[in-house]
């Protein structure tokens, strides 16, 4: 019984090592939460692609596409100040936010565009900008793309990247 209750107290220490062994290679690698009080964020999404081989028939496959947008902090919400649709070629489709609308805590928010609006192509993209009034966790913003037709589907996700940090209100 005593060899047992040895063996328990060592896996119990071994899993305590392990757990502060990943937390302090976290904090190292500088994977805590990021506070911020707002960005500017490039979220790449796809009204279409194209599908075949460069000299053979190509099929224009049309996708439809959600912005969401995901509060990660649990004691703070966050503001979004814009939410602007471009096309391929840099130019501005559609501004989807009219005034500032704040996500609880935790909470989320999505934006869409139908599959037969192809008004942005294959490179289109959304621009996002979020505030807070407190250092707040940097949010997930994520492009979630899908389009059927027949019996083929296709989907993926684009994650948002960050071109602008805001450093005070």
């Amino acid at each position: 019984m005593k060899e047992k209750s040895k063996m328990v107290k060592l896996f119990f220490f071994c899993g305590l090592m392990i757990i502060m062994a990943q937390l302090s290679f976290q904090n190292a690698m500088g994977m805590e939460p990021k506070k911020l009080i707002g960005q500017t964020v490039y979220v790449p999404v796809y009204s279409h692609i194209i599908l075949g081989e460069r000299r053979k028939a190509k099929i224009k496959f049309d996708l439809s596409f959600s912005l969401s947008i995901r509060n990660t902090d649990p004691k703070n919400p966050i503001t979004i100040i814009a939410v602007d649709y471009y096309d391929s070629d840099g130019t501005l489709v559609k501004k989807f936010v009219s005034e500032p609308t704040k996500v609880k805590p935790l909470a989320s928010t999505y934006f869409f565009i139908k599959q037969s609006d192809s008004t942005g192509g294959w490179g289109a993209n959304f621009i996002v900008e979020w505030k807070s009034e407190k250092k707040a966790n940097e949010p997930i913003i994520e492009g979630v793309t899908f389009g059927a037709r027949g019996s083929h589907s296709i989907s993926f996700i684009s994650r948002g990247k960050a071109i602008e940090e805001v450093s005070r209100n």
